[in-house]
């Protein structure tokens, strides 16, 4: 994901958001992950209750429950963004966006294993249960690397055209991925690799985060222009368009509570719960942490991870129309992890 896109969300400390009831999230724990302070997605693997968080140069998977860290993996030296998991294979992959490179490492020891060309800009990273392949979004280059983790090999490239963001699959043959800079939605058939639609989003100004609910057939598409998006995911018909926070980079669903996320870069965590796949009723706002704005969620205990820095000054933009200089406090990185609360 383009790490600059966010940034402006330092300038917010919490969007407005109306008084519903008592916020359905606490922050039960904090872990901190120090330096590198460059940090992006974040991944959670309910095989073995680990998240893996990208950051810098490095991937460091945390126990998901207990919340020490398990282990370190790499490094990358133009920077790891995305993380996917094959649980099958007992493998995982993530990504060195500067080399353009994807690399599988053992789930077991945390140890690299081979390192398979992808393109300029390798960025997100899902796997699709369907066809049992990973995806590696090269959100620069336009495209998508296939890799088939039996034989820990590409398989094929799939033509995207214009800048990408994070995709994701439903589990049942089709992948959907943000086009950025195209402002649309392209579906992806997983069986063929081959583009099947081209959906414009014309009210959504850059999609950066992107869910699925794959049982309604629901595609959740975080923009930062402050609304998510709620698309059918058979014909790319719009179905709503739901008020978030500030500089969104990541959309979740917890399929068990039925519940939609978008992690806001102004430190603000916006939810909806899906009552039926055309109805979305605003959960209050939960604050989180400016910088806060990717995520993950484990769907067994409905537990949230959200990775942020401390930020200790802004300066502003030194041209019209340019981007506010942010300065993190150094080694700040750490993952935040929510919890459910249950109505009394």
């Amino acid at each position: 994901m383009r790490l600059n896109s966010w940034i402006f969300g330092a300038l917010a400390l919490v969007a407005a958001a109306p008084a519903l009831a008592a916020p359905p999230y606490a922050l039960t724990k904090t872990v901190p992950l120090g330096a590198p302070d460059r940090w992006d997605y974040l991944t959670f693997d309910p095989s073995a209750h680990r998240v893996f968080i990208s950051h810098g140069t490095v991937v460091s998977v945390v126990d998901a429950r207990s919340g020490a860290i398990v282990g370190t993996i790499g490094t990358f030296p133009g920077g790891t963004h995305g993380i996917g998991i094959v649980t099958a294979a007992g493998r995982g992959y993530t990504d060195d966006g500067k080399a353009g490179t994807a690399t599988s490492f053992d789930l077991t020891t945390l140890k690299t294993q081979k390192t398979i060309a992808a393109a300029p800009d390798a960025d997100g990273i899902s796997f699709d249960s369907a066809s049992r392949h990973i995806f590696v979004i090269n959100g620069d280059s336009g495209s998508i690397t296939v890799i088939d983790p039996a034989s820990d090999s590409a398989v094929t490239t799939i033509a995207v055209g214009g800048g990408l963001e994070f995709g994701a699959a439903d589990g049942a043959g089709k992948f959907y991925v943000n086009g950025a800079d195209k402002g649309e939605i392209v579906r992806i058939d997983t069986k063929s690799n081959s583009v099947d639609a081209h959906w414009p989003v014309p009210s959504c100004t850059k999609p950066h985060g992107l869910a699925v609910d794959a049982k309604e057939r629901r595609v959740f598409v975080s923009c930062v222009n402050g609304v998510m998006l709620v698309l059918d995911a058979v014909s790319g018909k719009q179905v709503a368009s739901l008020p978030i926070g500030k500089y969104t980079d990541a959309a979740a669903f917890d399929p068990v509570r039925k519940r939609v996320f978008s992690s806001n870069g102004d430190g603000t965590l916006s939810i909806y719960q899906e009552k039926d796949a055309n109805t979305f009723e605003p959960l209050e706002t939960v604050k989180t942490q400016p910088s806060a704005r990717t995520m993950a969620v484990d769907p067994e205990s409905g537990r949230l991870y959200l990775t942020a820095m401390q930020i200790t000054k802004i300066d502003p933009p030194t041209t019209p129309g340019g981007r506010p200089h942010v300065t993190f406090a150094p080694g700040s990185l750490a993952l935040l992890i929510f919890d459910p609360v249950s109505p009394k």
